[in-house]
């Protein structure tokens, strides 16, 4: 090749990956804005200047001795020692565990977000039954989504650097799932006061990059819903898929229409269209092991039709071994969690799930007609139609993670969240006695928070160094990082 021919094809190639970029860049800030875009930079910044900042002998010593012994603390709480022991000790052993940390929670008393969906004693007897008789048995369950619209849209469009959208507010299996299969994530804001994924930003993230949309029915932090709807018309628009997260709403959401509570009462609380009714919906997340009062690591993944369902699987039909299938990323799965999940809807029945919806809502409503009748110094995030209710202060002496660490020392278990500082409580069957308890705390949580506030319990602690700094989220994953060690220590 003469020397001219080379120059010629090196100057070609720096245009095209100039351009590639370009295209890149101007997607990237059509999607999250120039303000958005702006405030990343500043971030990435900010953090690089920091870290090298702590890159000083002086400030790197003292990081290091803080750090290690947090995680020290950490690992002495969550891991024993010794050798191996009789079932006798055992059985003690998690008795011990059970109440050993500070402010545990008895979830029988009720005052537990969440976490624990308990479907009364009958019910957990049913499970440990179904659980005990297949606990070595070993069928398959599948359970991913991500991958399934990114493998769709490789076969079907031809994208090879596949982009989906998701309000910021969804659940954080979708970062990571995107994070594991090579998934570029737009976060699109919500609005302040719905609570709603902002629908014109997500129309204009849209490119021929994106393979899926997502929007919650109810998402996690503060129990309200995307409009699924106006989603639905964007997807099928640009035949695009869309996801709906309902794992959370799971047997909640499905049942506010039969129970009479879909159009909510006083012009709240109403049910937007969320299921296969809707057009431009291609699948749905639905975790049995909430609501549905099935074992911890059971949940459903339904698509719109068999096709779409195709790409979750994966077949090898040359290995020495024999011809392998599998539908999901998992290969062995426990199947008494199947058999436990069979067992429980079994015995509850539609209409045993119909009276739990009714209620569970019924209680989550009066908590969050009684905050906003009777506590003054807080507010209600949005306008959430099933059983989350969650709160924020609008008081200028009042820290809502302030009031969080209150309710701990009151034996209450609620959820801290970020973003727009609040807390959360997700009511379940257990809650429902003591509703009227929750409230009387809370409002003595407020003012202890408001009148003597600590400034040293753990919500306040840790999001306080989550938002410190452009490096306090880094502080956060490494002392996560030390708690996950820990539990594959203990």
């Amino acid at each position: 090749m003469s020397k001219s021919a080379f120059d010629k094809a090196k100057t070609l190639y720096f245009l095209y990956f100039l351009v590639i970029h370009v295209v890149k860049a101007h997607r990237h800030v059509r999607a999250r804005g120039l303000v958005s875009t702006g405030k990343e930079f500043y971030t990435w910044l900010a953090q690089r200047v920091i870290m090298l900042l702590l890159r000083l002998p002086s400030a790197q010593a003292k990081v290091k001795a803080q750090m290690d012994q947090a995680k020290l603390d950490i690992e002495n709480k969550l891991v024993p020692k010794g050798e191996a022991v009789s079932l006798e000790w055992i059985l003690e052993e998690m008795e011990k565990m059970d109440h050993e940390l500070e402010h545990s929670t008895d979830y029988h008393a009720g005052k537990l977000s969440g976490a624990v969906y308990h479907g009364g004693d009958d019910m957990e007897k049913v499970v440990v039954a179904a659980y005990a008789r297949y606990c070595v048995s070993n069928p398959i369950h599948p359970d991913v989504f991500p991958a399934t619209h990114r493998d769709w849209a490789r076969a079907v469009k031809g994208i090879n650097e596949p982009e989906m959208i998701i309000p910021e507010s969804a659940h954080a299996a979708f970062d990571k799932g995107a994070a594991y299969f090579g998934i570029k994530l737009h976060l699109m804001p919500v609005d302040r006061y719905t609570r709603r994924v902002d629908i014109k930003r997500v129309k204009r993230a849209i490119n021929a990059n994106t393979i899926v949309l997502v929007g919650s029915s109810v998402n996690f932090p503060d129990g309200n819903q995307d409009d699924i709807v106006a989603l639905g018309a964007l997807a099928a628009a640009h035949n695009i898929g869309l996801h709906v997260d309902c794992c959370l709403g799971s047997f909640i959401v499905p049942y506010l229409e039969k129970a009479g509570l879909a159009e909510g009462s006083n012009g709240k609380y109403k049910l937007i269209p969320f299921d296969f009714r809707v057009n431009g919906v291609t699948a749905i997340s639905c975790d049995t092991h909430k609501y549905g009062f099935a074992p911890k690591g059971t949940s459903v993944i339904m698509y719109r039709d068999a096709s779409l369902r195709e790409h979750q699987y994966y077949v090898y039909p040359d290995w020495m071994g024999g011809v392998y299938g599998s539908p999901s990323l998992s290969g062995s799965r426990p199947g008494a969690l199947i058999a436990g999940a069979w067992a429980a809807m079994q015995y509850m029945g539609s209409n045993g799930y119909l009276e739990s919806c009714r209620s569970i809502v019924t209680c989550a409503r009066h908590i969050a007609d009684s905050i906003a009748a009777s506590i003054p110094e807080l507010y209600l995030l949005g306008d959430p139609p099933a059983s989350v209710v969650a709160f924020a202060s609008k008081h200028p002496k009042v820290n809502i993670h302030e009031v969080g660490d209150k309710m701990s020392a009151r034996g209450w278990h609620l959820n801290a969240l970020n973003g727009t500082p609040g807390v959360h409580i997700a009511c379940t069957r257990l809650t429902v006695p003591v509703a009227d308890t929750f409230i009387a705390d809370l409002k003595d949580a407020v003012n202890e928070a408001k009148l003597s506030p600590s400034g040293k319990g753990t919500m306040v602690a840790l999001y306080g160094l989550g938002n410190s700094s452009a490096v306090g989220p880094s502080m956060v994953r490494q002392l996560a990082t030390a708690f996950l060690d820990a539990l594959y220590k203990a």
